[in-house]
């Protein structure tokens, strides 16, 4: 795509990388961005040769949020919830997307920015990189799949002060959290993401997705949930051919080749 279009879509092997790009605003989102966004995460879903995504900003800003500004396409009086509904999509084929997602965050990251990012399984930051939950300065409640997941990822208390207190906080401190997994260095981020995103994407498809269904959905099971689970799981991975391939690869010696193909091999 070109530069004029509001997201950047970038293919390297079965690696995509999204770009959020109206860095004039630092990536604030508009309808046309949340309509674009869900459109390739779809195409990623159901098109099956992409096996690990990269999100992230141009212009070193990820994105500081939703431009509640924009009102193309809006009715002269717009229904919020209407609105909301179309969010609420894009946010959730994030969140059920069976391939591993990675934020790459530089710059700010603020509100939906903010919860996109801890939307995506691994984040990684640049020492530059602040993050604010930054709703309640808008006289707004928490949105974007963030009153779920701040609390499972740091603990009611400490997402009730990030909520309501709206503080920016610093890389440092979001990665003591538990709301970064790694701080690269500026000028190393980009060979650290794409080092990454091709270990992830060489991974075994079809296990991978099956325990990002289990991690994402672990909380909310009692025990004897939890284990129904992974054993249907379990049984969904020894129905295809990458465990077949796994044990080729150790007996030889070698690197193992993962398709995420079904069935029994010869």
């Amino acid at each position: 795509m070109t530069d004029d279009s509001v997201l950047l879509i970038e293919d390297v092997g079965n690696v995509r990388t999204l770009t959020l790009n109206r860095p004039h605003r630092k990536n604030a989102i508009t309808n046309a961005m949340w309509a674009a966004l869900r459109d390739t995460l779809h195409e990623v879903a159901f098109g099956g040769r992409i096996r690990a995504v990269v999100l992230t900003g141009a212009g070193g800003a990820f994105c500081s949020g939703a431009d509640i500004s924009d009102t193309a396409g809006m009715d002269e009086f717009p229904d919020p919830s209407r609105d909301m509904r179309a969010i609420n999509e894009t946010v959730l084929r994030l969140h059920d997307l069976q391939v591993p997602t990675i934020a790459k965050v530089d710059g700010v990251a603020a509100g939906a920015g903010w919860n996109l990012a801890l939307g995506c399984d691994l984040v990684v930051a640049t020492p530059e990189s602040r993050f604010c939950q930054i709703f309640s300065r808008r006289a707004l409640s928490l949105d974007c799949g963030g009153s779920w997941l701040l609390p499972k990822l740091v603990g009611l208390q400490q997402a009730k002060r990030l909520a309501f207190l709206a503080d920016m906080i610093s890389a440092e401190e979001a990665h003591a959290l538990g709301l970064v997994t790694w701080i690269q260095p500026r000028d190393g981020i980009d060979t650290f993401v794409d080092d990454l995103a091709v270990r992830l994407a060489s991974g075994p498809p079809t296990a991978l997705a099956q325990t990002k269904a289990l991690l994402n959905g672990g909380t909310d099971h009692t025990m004897r949930e939890a284990l129904a689970n992974e054993a249907r799981a379990q049984t969904i991975n020894l129905s295809g051919r990458d465990v077949l391939e796994a044990f080729a690869a150790f007996s030889e010696k070698r690197d193992p080749v993962f398709t995420g193909t079904w069935g029994p091999t010869g």
